[in-house]
């Protein structure tokens, strides 16, 4: 059936930037942008993102796209939405302004909350309710201090004129003017207030967190369409927006992993390890959660998932605050320059580790250093942490999961570092296959995007779209690999301070 416009825009709205890009039928990227916002550190371990800056980049990022390409709206079947997840904010619908500034998903404000429903025994309730573990990491702990530290918005939440959402449900309310308020499935699952097993918002844990009912968006699958842009927002032709999904979940998706037992790991300022079990939910093992996959054509496909806090993170802050490289690029030859790390190992817990460890309280650390230890040693041993990281998830999958751990697929800016992506090959003894895309995740929504609007037809369409770039196979002995791992296990255990 021939289609009138042509592309999918896709909202990566991600940590770092907001991303707009424009993707072909053929599943090519025509045309991106990409704008970056400020991040906020009030406190030590607390995080923001001013979500007015957010939207207005968005905006500025639509107009730009369709400027460098002269297109106009007609020319768009869809856009799709694929966002940072845990990352929470509470607005008010008469303003539309937000009462604070979004709590972002590395931001710890909630660990005392967090720590308070532990002890008072809710630990088992939450897992069984929502798959997850109790962590200032999700969203929950972060909209319960919002609510909790900002003035006068209590009396406003009773009153229901205060909406709560992730970035997506923003993006989403502000480009129809305040029509929409929903979420998708893989969002919900992330909030720690969404039941995996009744598919809804959970009263009980709605009251646990403090939180109000009519404060919470309508979630929906995936490939429906959520609403259309305002023409008083973005002037034209309104565009249905669609394929709204979390960018861990969308990665997922673009990599083509339909089946359970296919694998990825998303490389971004941290990263999700996330494997597709089905369409039955299953206990995960302890240091993963169970969360959604997706929603769609009705159904829901769930998965195990572990999220690593800090690892292009890590690139970062060795470019950004070290000062040790100038750019990202200079770490694969500096790293190469030396024949091994030395013995120097680098845990870049700087905001607590994340799965399996779930430890607030670590802190980063480089060990093992001698007289002898070069900047490059520091650099390779960087590089290093995020495969081992990597690999204590999926080794926890493979030891512990009741499905088959089938396939490896990998994105993400990091992904690009040859050295890196050989040594988390040799680190997991299997074969590593890196996409020719880096923006896999916004891929992923524009392909959901497009279910919705038929501009693709079924996932066999989808399917024949996938391109590779390379594998990388392992070629490290089983000796090298226990004995580097080793001192990665050890490195862990002094940033956690245990004795």
């Amino acid at each position: 059936m021939p289609h009138l416009q042509k592309y999918i825009l896709a909202i990566d709205q991600s940590t770092s930037a907001t991303k707009i890009i424009l993707f072909e039928q053929n599943g090519v990227l025509r045309h991106r942008v990409s704008i970056s916002h400020q991040q906020y550190y009030p406190q030590p371990e607390f995080v923001e993102h001013n979500p007015v800056e957010i939207f207005d980049n968005t905006l500025s990022g639509i107009r730009q796209i369709l400027a460098e390409t002269s297109l106009d709206a007609s020319s768009i079947t869809a856009i799709a939405i694929t966002n940072q997840r845990e990352t929470s904010l509470i607005w008010d619908k008469n303003t539309g302004l937000p009462v604070y500034n979004a709590a972002v998903w590395q931001c710890q404000r909630g660990a005392g909350f967090c720590a308070q429903l532990r002890e008072k025994g809710y630990s088992e309730t939450i897992r069984n309710k929502t798959g997850l573990i109790i962590d200032p990491y999700f969203s929950a702990s972060k909209l319960h201090w919002i609510l909790n530290n900002v003035k006068g918005i209590e009396s406003k939440a009773k009153c229901g004129d205060l909406l709560l959402g992730t970035m997506d449900s923003w993006l989403l309310w502000k480009l129809t003017n305040g029509k929409v308020h929903a979420t998708d499935y893989s969002n919900a699952c992330r909030t720690m207030l969404f039941n995996i097993n009744t598919l809804e918002w959970d009263d009980e844990l709605i009251e646990l967190f403090g939180l109000h009912k009519s404060m919470f968006p309508k979630v929906q699958f995936s490939d429906e369409i959520f609403g259309y842009t305002s023409t008083d927002i973005l002037p034209g032709q309104p565009i249905p927006i669609a394929g709204l999904l979390g960018d861990s979940h969308a990665a997922l998706f673009g990599q083509n992993c339909f089946e359970p037992g296919i694998a990825k790991a998303t490389y971004g300022t941290g990263s999700s390890i996330m494997m597709n079990i089905g369409n039955q939910i299953l206990s995960s093992p302890v240091g993963l959660v169970t969360s959604i996959g997706w929603g769609r054509a009705g159904a829901i496909d769930y998965v195990f998932e572990g999220n690593i806090h800090c690892t292009g993170d890590t690139i970062n802050w060795l470019v950004n605050d070290a000062e040790l490289i100038s750019n990202a690029a200079e770490s694969e030859p500096l790293a190469l320059s030396v024949k091994d790390n030395n013995q120097v190992y680098f845990v870049p817990s700087f905001v607590g580790l994340g799965a399996p460890y779930w430890d607030n309280q670590a802190r980063a650390c480089i060990s093992g250093m001698a007289r002898n230890t070069k900047k490059a040693h520091i650099v390779r041993a960087a590089l290093e942490s995020i495969a081992y990281q990597v690999k204590d998830l999926i080794d926890l999958m493979v030891e512990n999961a009741s499905i088959p751990f089938r396939e490896m697929r990998v994105d993400g800016g990091p992904t690009r570092n040859n050295f890196l992506m050989q040594f988390q090959s040799d680190m997991l003894r299997k074969e590593v296959v890196r996409s020719n895309i880096e923006e896999i995740s916004a891929l992923g929504s524009a392909f959901m995007a497009g279910l919705a609007c038929g501009f693709w037809k079924d996932l066999n369409e989808i399917k024949a779209l996938r391109k590779l770039d390379k594998t990388f196979v392992p070629a490290m002995s089983s000796e090298e690999i226990e004995k580097l791992y080793s001192g990665w296990k050890l490195a862990v255990k002094r940033s956690r301070l245990v004795e």
